[in-house]
């Protein structure tokens, strides 16, 4: 895996925004729907969402920037401890020395001598060195498998738990996670189909599809919605009502308010992988009366004829 910030081409003193919204175009231009017969698209795809993975958690973001872990969200390996403070080959105080160990019986070219090198390393890396060299008989992994998930608003606000059946033939328990996005492919670690000989399962690839909500469109973490307000709170002023993901709220507008104004609700949007929320932007459409209103009509003409005088 690549380094996570040349995936998204973010520097690393980018911020949470940053990263979220070059993730989202990545997202965008290399999903599969898209590129249905283009495979370097779709190892594309993936990369992006495992760096994506990496940078949009501020935990493992942390870890990487330290060196805990690599671009696939794995521990990095820092040696042995325990075998001497850098000696070097000739071993030192406390130091450790393959070579002359793997020497050190039989003498050279002995018989013993590569007995007991074999020894060693078969002690410090187990069976697959007994088996013919390092990794060459290691069980294969378990493919992965991809599987979709349509979550409505309502439950990406709850970060509700849902039953979701796999390619696989598993059913497992998934619980919407803080700050996904439309489009996020979330990496189900051993949830794919089992490995041969006992090796490790795949994975299972899930992508996260927002369901289309008639109240609210998704710019992020933020939501918008249009407020509609009777003529007469528009020229006057007052409190009026707000649908929300959580139920309706009042706010109050103040008078002669046009429409196309925006009034900012705070926290009244998606949650964040931060644990705080988004806004949600209510855009003012002011509304006439359903039947005609004569007094309202003689105003309008009124105000067209001094508009109109010189």
């Amino acid at each position: 895996m690549r380094n996570p910030y040349d995936v998204l081409g973010v520097s690393r003193s980018a911020d949470e925004a940053e990263i979220k919204k070059a993730f989202r175009k990545l997202a965008k231009a290399y999903h599969p729907d898209r590129n249905k017969n283009d495979a370097k698209a779709q190892d594309r795809f993936s990369e992006v969402n495992q760096a994506y993975e990496i940078l949009g958690d501020a935990k493992k973001r942390e870890q990487f920037d330290r060196g805990a872990i690599d671009g696939d969200g794995k521990p990095r390996f820092t040696g042995f401890e325990g075998f001497g403070g850098g000696a070097g080959r000739g071993g030192g105080a406390g130091g450790f020395d393959f070579e002359s160990m793997a020497r050190g019986r039989g003498g050279a070219g002995g018989g013993a001598a590569g007995g007991f090198g074999e020894e060693i390393f078969s002690h410090l890396f187990g069976e697959a060195f007994r088996s013919g060299g390092a990794g060459r008989g290691a069980p294969q992994k378990g493919e992965d498998v991809a599987a979709e998930l349509t979550v409505g608003l309502d439950q990406v606000a709850g970060e509700a738990k849902l039953r979701l059946n796999l390619p696989s033939g598993r059913e497992v328990d998934v619980v919407v996670p803080k700050g996904v996005v439309d489009g996020q492919v979330i990496r189900l670690r051993g949830l794919g189909y089992p490995g041969a000989h006992g090796a490790e399962p795949g994975d299972a690839l899930l992508t996260i599809r927002f369901a289309p909500d008639a109240r609210f469109q998704v710019e992020g973490s933020d939501l918008r919605t249009s407020a509609e307000v009777p003529l007469e709170d528009a020229v006057l002023g007052g409190p009026i009502r707000i649908q929300t993901l959580t139920g309706a709220v009042e706010m109050k507008i103040p008078p002669m308010t046009s429409s196309g104004r925006v009034f900012r609700l705070r926290g009244k949007g998606l949650p964040k992988k931060d644990g705080t929320r988004g806004d949600l932007l209510a855009t003012v459409a002011i509304t006439l009366p359903a039947s005609a209103d004569e007094a309202l009509t003689e105003f309008a003409r009124k105000r067209r004829a001094a508009a109109a005088t010189p």
